[in-house]
């Protein structure tokens, strides 16, 4: 096919997975052609428990974007306080490291007009068909691609193109914004259900007096989904007072990660990262972390495609070098902690000992793993 609309780099999807690959990929090669395809207008809002933890601005440094990263720190308060509950069991401390709470709606617009200033081009545009050739890859029969990498979410139009399936679980999430309670204020607030394992209700500070506030379960049948209005239910059972003057919710789906990651990526010129690639944290349902990182390789390996190799190979390896432990590591997190004696103890230990918290702080948000520390807490609180 001969076409004169004609990239090194297409990203479809244009939030923080896909902003970053552009970013990484400029970053690693200044003045390639790099188009990002998202099919909504910036700024819109995303269904998102909205917390970035400090690694996803480590990434923006890395990807040469040290401004946009100082200023998110500066524009918004660091939270240090969590708090983890389970009926009466309760685990308060400091985070070694504080989080941000950052409304999607200005995150991602934020990292778009980045990706935008480093000589990205930003297109409107729904993708509806991927067509893989020798040389690169088709969009919509009238864009080409050297490399295409897919950022656009859990139902990826990109990975259903190419016939792929993702093999871990669904969760299914519900987010609002309320006003933030005294009590709550400058803390991160998540308390487990005890009889519904595992799901979870939070409510994030922002800092400007509303909190992100949301409830989320994993489906036992995908057909079976709870409604919104019941999902609202157990959120106000479990956090009271977290629906009143609530507004703008948003329901989204989650697709959890395996130890097994890897199966849905093939070899050649297409990359799935972040949730298309089903890079959601079993445990905590955390995925920013993950976007930032897949982008980040994505891009290095979509911007060295003329230095040969397979990108597609080459970036599966990258993501499981960097993500291995971590994968393997949440995904036993999250099967042992939907039994709730195990996640009791968990909290024991964390209230017992900060290095413990610290641990599994790091296994929830970033790139931590199951220490020794972890496991000894856990053996030693089981009751």
């Amino acid at each position: 096919m001969t076409t004169t609309d004609e990239w090194d780099v297409v990203v479809v999807g244009a939030g923080p997975a896909g902003s970053i690959t552009a970013l990484a990929a400029l970053h690693e090669r200044p003045g390639a052609r790099v188009l990002l395809l998202d099919r909504a207008d910036f700024p819109r809002d995303k269904s998102c428990g909205d917390g970035v933890a400090p690694h996803v601005l480590d990434v923006l440094d890395a990807v040469g974007a040290s401004d946009v990263a100082a200023d998110l720190r500066r524009e918004h308060r660091p939270i240090g306080t969590l708090e983890l509950a389970l009926g009466d069991l309760s685990s308060t401390r400091e985070m070694r490291r504080p989080a941000l709470v950052i409304p999607r709606e200005r995150l991602d617009a934020r990292l778009v007009e980045a990706a935008v200033a480093a000589g990205a081009v930003l297109r409107r545009h729904r993708v509806r068909d991927v067509q893989v050739e020798a040389d690169g890859v088709v969009v919509d029969g009238e864009t080409r691609a050297r490399v295409l990498v897919g950022a656009d979410g859990a139902q990826s139009q990109v990975r259903r193109s190419l016939g792929l399936t993702l093999p871990g679980r669904l969760a299914l999430g519900l987010r609002g914004y309320a006003p933030t309670p005294p009590g709550r204020v400058g803390r991160q607030v998540i308390r487990f259900a005890q009889d519904r394992q595992p799901s979870y209700a939070w409510a994030f500070d922002r800092g400007d007096g509303w909190s992100n506030v949301g409830y989320g379960e994993i489906l036992r049948d995908r057909r079976d989904r709870p409604t919104h209005a019941l999902m609202r239910e157990r959120l106000e059972d479990l956090l009271p007072g977290s629906t009143e003057d609530a507004q703008s919710w948003r329901g989204h789906h989650l697709p959890l990660s395996t130890a097994r990651w890897g199966s849905v990526q093939p070899d050649g010129r297409v990359l799935l990262v972040g949730d298309a690639a089903g890079l959601i944290n079993p445990m905590t349902g955390e995925g920013i972390y993950y976007a930032a990182v897949t982008g980040q390789v994505a891009g290095r390996a979509a911007a060295r495609v003329d230095e040969g190799g397979d990108p597609g190979r080459g970036y599966r390896s990258e993501v499981r070098r960097r993500l291995r432990a971590n994968l393997v590591s949440t995904a036993v997190g999250g099967k042992v902690a939907s039994h709730p004696f195990v996640l009791a103890a968990g909290l024991r230990a964390a209230a017992a000992d900060q290095r413990v918290f610290d641990d599994l702080v790091e296994l929830g948000l970033g790139p931590g793993r199951l220490t020794p520390r972890v496991v000894a807490g856990l053996v030693r609180h089981a009751r």
